[in-house]
């Protein structure tokens, strides 16, 4: 299948990376949203699993990619996320969609439902959680207290952070998160996390930082029992990004939200647990979108 690449335009006048594929059936289109620092490694299997099945759209977050630098620097919260995939629809035809975001892209999924819900049939929210990210990280809050610092450090010695950040070895990196237990060593094939590694390290470190602390300080909960439509939760029970109680929580909230737990699968099941994330994801847009009226 062709593989169609553009930019579209957000608010502000960032250039936003757009990548699409038609499927060869159904009606809607299903829009990848990545989490922080990440330009769509996560989605290396279901960018072909899912082909058949809907239309593809995937975009680059602004900072991130292909995509530009801010041209506005505060707009880097979710909000602003939210707002450049609402460009996004719009760049697509603006056609029924379904929204299916990975950790962070999940904040960035139901936030853009909060702000335009008319035509998004349904959420796929992928080891994600609802908010104040930067508060549960391992399961507590000693991220959300310690990054004001390290922004502070960065700010005041950016020459000194960007070159120790960028010169972190990627197999270095790499080893870690295997001996770690951050992601599952027998069941992940290592070069799928490489292209993640690569791209945070080529990152701008103070964006990066910045965009944390704003996902951090953001959460839908208030909102969630607004989602009504079918939304699929989808936690790997081993995730210490984003723990799986607050899956558990999140599901709960959304008045037709459903969990479904991949078992011993990290931050990464989609890449660990290729075969079950797919059908799992292809059942759920044949069985609660494709087959609605």
């Amino acid at each position: 299948m062709t593989v169609r690449e553009s930019f579209a335009i957000a608010a502000d006048g960032t250039r936003l990376y757009v990548r699409e594929r038609a499927g060869l059936g159904g009606r809607l289109t299903t829009i990848l949203c990545d989490g922080i620092c990440c330009d769509g490694y996560i989605w290396k299997y279901l960018w072909d699993d899912l082909a058949p099945s809907t239309r593809l759209c995937h975009w680059h977050y602004r900072g991130h990619g292909r995509s530009a630098a801010p041209r506005d620097a505060d707009r880097i919260d979710i909000p602003a996320h939210a707002d450049d995939l609402d460009r996004i629809r719009h760049h697509l035809g603006d056609g029924p969609v379904v929204l299916m975001g990975h950790s962070m892209g999940c904040q960035v999924v139901l936030e853009a439902f909060r702000r335009r819900p008319e035509k998004i049939q349904g959420v796929l929210l992928l080891c994600g959680s609802s908010g104040r990210l930067t508060s549960t990280f391992h399961g507590t809050d000693l991220l959300a207290r310690v990054l004001p610092k390290l922004i502070q450090v960065t700010e005041n010695r950016p020459g000194l952070m960007r070159g120790l950040w960028s010169r972190i070895p990627v197999q270095a990196a790499l080893k870690v998160a295997l001996t770690t237990g951050e992601v599952d060593k027998k069941q992940l094939d290592p070069d799928d996390l490489v292209p993640y590694l690569e791209h945070a390290t080529n990152m701008d470190l103070l964006l990066f930082l910045r965009m944390l602390r704003a996902a951090g300080e953001y959460s839908a909960d208030e909102f969630l029992q607004t989602v009504d439509v079918p939304a699929l939760v989808i936690a790997g029970t081993a995730d210490t990004f984003t723990p799986f109680h607050l899956a558990e929580k999140m599901a709960r909230s959304l008045p037709r939200g459903e969990l479904v737990a991949v078992p011993n699968a990290t931050h990464v099941a989609a890449l660990e647990q290729r075969d079950l994330v797919g059908r799992i994801v292809l059942s759920f847009l044949a069985e609660r979108i494709e087959a609605t009226p």
